[in-house]
């Protein structure tokens, strides 16, 4: 890089912001970073002149920066981070800035609204392209290119923290004691490998406190889909051996592991043991699943991503597949905003940035088209993996063929992708038609309860925007109130209603709509504040709902629209309930009223699922849980003794003590908690 050309960089992840710089740059970059200065000004030390902003506030910066790498932050007036880059000279690259021509309308807005910039100086650029990637990702940049889908990928995890390994899908910090194999591209391809592996291999899976108090299989067992070693139905030694190969199944060394078990096949039938030859049978063919579930499989590729980008109508889709120990573990499509203007090696180039941020390397990445930081990328990939990765964009050959398949990938999810957001557009404005809105409204929250009988009541919170269902603001409400009558479906609205804006209005404050009007909506972040609220219910849900607006001074800041289901609760006949307009129905094929019932029942599903998953909590918890001072540890220890937690709650003292792990203390801390009138 030269410092000559700006252009927009970086990714903007789905993840909690901190609000402590201290943690943004990671541990490398922090420690090669040899000096910070902050608020540079013309006037030794000071801040910048009050109301200086653009160009000539970046001028004054200039004067004092220095020739090496580094990485700054641009600020707007209110202090946001608008943009953060790196660059391989400060002085060369704000320079750049501060001549205030040559730039596209989105860089141009961004130095009209900076108000303030902060540099910090690294050794290499190296450690400035490490840390950027770091910034982005922790302060989401408006200006930065940014990247909406960034959930973790999901590993399999084989445990080696026990005398039996168990098989589980993992998502996270690899914290846990064991062997890691991924990542997979979804949850759905690690649930079919490993459903497919428990019949190939008979792995446990379950946790491991189920494992330690089983008294007989269960029946994962009876059905051939587990080998029951917690019972010992088949010994530790035969176990191991299991293990060792679905390890090296996932290893890649899948044809000898299948080579074995087609001998042990072919040894039983030779023996007329028909019965053991069906079991190998069966293990083959569920390997051979696996396998097929792959798709396709270069023999030249071990250990490498794929990257592919169709960039085309204001849209970018970049399509990324995996491959692990010469195994296809799926593949993934991304659409990163970006400026239309950005040609789509720009736009990858900024993706590959940040990708892997948070993310294992692979020894080997390929790509569709060149991007002029593939050198630099490469060295900081090596760097920060302890191994040489390579980038590459293939000409010819078998790994050619391959991102010609990816790029044909991309190619079709960026068609798909671009069919539902003009339709997603075309309802948002009937939508606003519909329902007379001042503007067409970019965030939805849609609202429902419930519970049985007023039990384990929680209030759902789903979103949708531009781009479908925004499942990342989805929020669950679970209803603490102890003054709301059970099945009180306005007092659970009330509470539900009252805790969401309170809270919004403390950490983000009113919304400015006119500055929002003012806007191109390309330009503007997704916004925590509703355009638009529907509730599930009729005129008195919306009466109670009124009320909590006017009670917090924002009935001109939200629209509520009630949605009460029709005539014997038939769908097509709903009513519409909104402030200054009577009651009315839409059409019984309105693509609009649609659209109502799709978001109606995306909110219900949610709450009734959140409502389920914590009936199911509430079912299964244990008694010991709630005795402050009993973890995980002494709580296996006391099943393990005892076997339930009834026969834990009858133990007298001195049985209670005699656990190994559970002194005298905590022997009075679990008898006084089942029998409240024992003395202290």
């Amino acid at each position: 890089m030269n410092g000559q050309k700006v252009k927009d960089g970086g990714i903007l992840y789905d993840e909690n912001e901190t609000d402590e710089e201290d943690e943004f740059a990671p541990e490398s970059a922090v420690e090669s970073a040899t000096s910070a200065t902050p608020g540079i000004d013309w006037n030794e030390g000071g801040a910048p002149p009050e109301g200086l902003t653009g160009a000539e506030l970046i001028q004054g910066f200039v004067k004092r920066l220095p020739n090496s790498p580094g990485v700054y932050r641009m600020f707007n007036a209110e202090g946001d981070v608008l943009y953060v880059g790196k660059a391989r000279s400060l002085k060369k690259r704000v320079t750049n800035y501060a001549q205030g021509r040559g730039h596209s309308n989105r860089i141009t807005r961004m130095i009209r609204e900076t108000a303030n910039m902060e540099f910090v100086t690294t050794r290499t650029e190296t450690e400035a392209l490490l840390l950027e990637a770091n910034l982005i990702k922790r302060l989401r940049p408006r200006f930065n290119v940014l990247l909406r889908d960034d959930k973790s990928f999901p590993y399999i995890l084989l445990t080696g923290d026990s005398r039996a390994p168990a098989i589980f899908k993992h998502r996270g910090a690899r914290s846990r004691k064991g062997d890691y194999f991924g990542p997979f591209a979804s949850a759905g391809a690690v649930g079919r490998t490993i459903n497919s592996l428990q019949r190939a291999f008979l792995l446990r899976t379950c946790t491991d406190s189920v494992f330690e108090t089983r008294t007989r299989p269960c029946l994962l067992y009876q059905i051939k889909r587990c080998s029951a070693p917690c019972t010992h139905e088949i010994s530790d030694a035969d176990y191991a051996v299991l293990v060792q190969e679905a390890r090296d199944f996932l290893s890649g060394r899948s044809r000898n592991v299948k080579a074995r078990i087609a001998e042990a096949m072919n040894a039983a039938a030779e023996d007329l043991d028909f019965e053991r030859a069906a079991v190998y049978r069966d293990r083959l063919a569920a390997l051979s699943h696996v396998q097929s579930h792959q798709g396709i499989n270069p023999a030249g590729v071990e250990e490498a991503d794929a990257f592919a980008i169709h960039h085309e109508g204001g849209i970018s889709c970049i399509q990324v597949f995996f491959f692990r120990t010469g195994q296809n573990w799926g593949n993934r499509a991304y659409f990163p905003k970006a400026d239309p203007q950005l040609s789509g090696a720009e736009v990858l180039n900024a993706f590959l940035t940040q990708f892997y941020d948070d993310k294992p390397c692979p020894r080997q990445i390929l790509l569709s088209e060149t991007v002029e930081e593939i050198d630099l990328l490469s060295r900081a990939l090596t760097e920060r993996s302890g191994y040489k990765v390579t980038i590459a964009v293939p000409q010819r050959g078998e790994k050619k063929d391959l991102v010609d398949h990816v790029v044909a990938n991309a190619r079709e999810a960026h068609g798909r992708k671009l069919a539902e957001t003009a339709s997603q557009s075309r309802l948002l404005e009937g939508f606003a038609a519909t329902f007379k809105l001042p503007y067409v409204p970019r965030r939805i929250e849609i609202y429902d309860n419930s519970h049985i009988m007023g039990t384990n009541a929680v209030g759902g919170m789903v979103v949708a925007g531009p781009d479908g269902f925004v499942k990342g603001q989805y929020r669950k409400f679970n209803i603490k109130s102890t003054d709301i009558t059970p099945g009180d479906d306005f007092g659970m609205m009330k509470e539900v209603m009252t805790r969401r804006f309170t809270r919004l209005i403390r950490e983000e404050g009113l919304p400015d709509r006119s500055a929002e009007a003012g806007a191109e909506a390309d330009d503007l972040p997704f916004p925590a504040w509703p355009d638009v609220i529907l509730i599930d219910g009729g005129q008195g849900q919306m009466t109670a709902v009124r009320a909590i607006l006017e009670d917090l001074g924002i009935t001109d800041q939200v629209i509520a629209i009630g949605v009460a289901k029709g005539a014997d609760r038939e769908a097509g006949r709903e009513r519409f309930f909104m402030r200054g307009l009577a009651d009315f129905s839409l059409p019984p094929r309105d693509p609009v009223l649609y659209f109502v019932q799709r978001l109606r029942d995306e909110a219900h599903r949610f709450a009734i699922g959140s409502h389920r998953a914590r009936r199911k909590k509430e079912m299964v918890r244990n008694p010991l849980d709630e005795i402050a001072g009993v973890g995980p540890a002494r709580k296996r220890a006391l099943l393990q003794h005892f076997g339930t937690a009834k026969a834990v709650s009858r133990a007298a003292m001195a049985d209670l003590t005699a656990v190994d792990g559970i002194s005298e203390s905590v022997a009075r801390l679990v008898y006084n908690h089942f029998h409240e009138d024992a003395g202290s």
